[in-house]
């Protein structure tokens, strides 16, 4: 498999795309630690949302996994895949409710892919904003 010449990715936009990459798997590593430490807290907040208790695990575990793979240079693209997904279920779970931070998830998944974006030359190629 040859892999097309891309061109380097800026200073800035190298950096820029880490800080905002930073965010979002600062937020998750975050809730997935609320789940570990605080499982009476992370389980008033899904039950409030219509899951069931024993859940909150299996979802600390899954922001956990999502965000080491945003994180790890090799596997941020799937990463940012699974982000995406788990953002969505976040997102239609405030719309549900009818909470009007649904916007909040949307948001992230936002800051997910333009960390991406600026921060990987191969996103970039795929995903040509300028021609």
């Amino acid at each position: 498999m040859t892999v097309a010449p891309t061109a380097p990715v800026s200073k800035g936009a190298l950096w820029t795309g880490r800080i905002l990459s930073a965010i979002p798997v600062l937020m998750m590593l975050m809730g997935a630690a609320m789940t570990f430490f605080k499982p009476e807290m992370a389980t008033e907040g899904i039950v409030k949302y219509g899951y069931p208790a024993g859940i909150v695990l299996y979802l600390g575990i899954t922001e956990l996994v999502c965000a080491l793979l945003y994180a790890i240079p090799r596997t941020s693209v799937l990463g940012a895949i699974l982000l995406t997904g788990y953002l969505g279920g976040a997102t239609a779970t405030h719309v549900r409710i009818g909470e009007a931070n649904w916007f909040v998830p949307v948001l992230f998944g936002v800051v997910v892919w333009l960390g991406l974006y600026l921060r990987d030359s191969r996103l970039r190629a795929l995903v040509p904003l300028r021609s």
